[in-house]
């Protein structure tokens, strides 16, 4: 290589045997940053931009990797110990299903704003629900922030894209005669109780699901919600928690419900007791 005169305030900037441009910069007694491109004036300008992030403290010194080594790593190290085993299958799935496939090969200091936005429109073409895009938004947004934090990028380039809006829908609901004729024709059954308990009370369907007797306290007539289940593969179905405080709560059933909570553990008894003296 063949080193040439330096102007002021440049820095280290030569031209290589190749013909290309580089520049350099100090980052301890042992290391240096480097950049290239095809003219002086190009490595001239990346060098300023480094000086400048270097003296604001924002300058990127780690090894370059693509966003699917990042989001591998930060999804199984930094993510799945500290996060309930429910949200670690949603951000599981967002990131194999959704992330690394679109923008797995693209180096994670490289991830641009215009990138993100290209990939939220191809989303939504494909059919995704605009739902969908926001929750892959923000797991990405919650990854990168990570990355910022470890010092493997300068900036959450995530934090400059803005997700679809998500339409409010007007929620439809059973008129009194149709829940009526769905009770009907549930009477009997082994639903009859669930279903009655879920028009009753509104619980969500995990919410019903992961009830036990003891949460049913018949003498006041309340119910206590305090865990959800869902089926997660390859776990099976797993118990958890309500995702706020605000999903720990108390509902006072109305006598019907309590009533037929009642014929519904009746019903299981007997089933016990055939199972243990047929």
């Amino acid at each position: 290589m063949t080193a040439k005169r330096r102007g002021h305030g440049e820095g280290s900037i030569y031209q290589r045997k190749d013909g290309r441009w580089a520049a350099s910069i100090t980052l301890d007694h042992r290391n240096r940053k480097y950049f290239y491109g095809n003219t002086r004036r190009e490595v001239q300008e990346k060098l300023k931009v480094a000086l400048r992030e270097q003296q604001q403290g924002t300058l990127v010194t780690a090894a370059q990797q693509t966003l699917k080594q990042y989001l591998e790593h930060w999804l199984e190290d930094a993510c799945k110990p500290t996060v309930k085993l429910l949200t670690y299958d949603k951000y599981h799935i967002m990131v194999h299903y959704h992330l690394i496939p679109a923008l797995g090969d693209v180096p994670l200091q490289k991830l641009t704003p215009e990138m993100l936005q290209k990939f939220y429109r191809q989303k939504l073409d494909e059919g995704k629900m605009p739902g969908t895009v926001v929750v892959i938004h923000a797991v990405l947004r919650r990854a990168l922030e990570n990355a910022v934090k470890s010092g493997l990028i300068a900036r959450n380039i995530a934090k400059l894209v803005t997700p679809p809006r998500i339409e409010r829908h007007e929620m439809q609901v059973l008129t009194v005669e149709q829940a009526e004729r769905l009770l009907e024709v549930a009477r009997g059954s082994s639903l009859d109780a669930l279903l009655m308990m879920a028009l009753m009370t509104g619980m969500r369907r995990g919410e019903l699901l992961a009830l036990r007797w003891a949460d049913v306290n018949f003498e006041q007539g309340t119910v206590f919600v305090h865990r959800t289940v869902a089926l997660l593969a390859p776990y099976g179905y797993v118990e958890g928690e309500p995702k706020t405080k605000a999903g720990r709560r108390r509902i006072a059933l109305p006598d019907v419900a309590v009533e037929a909570l009642k014929m519904q553990q009746e019903a299981a008894k007997k089933m016990d007791d055939l199972f243990k003296h047929p």
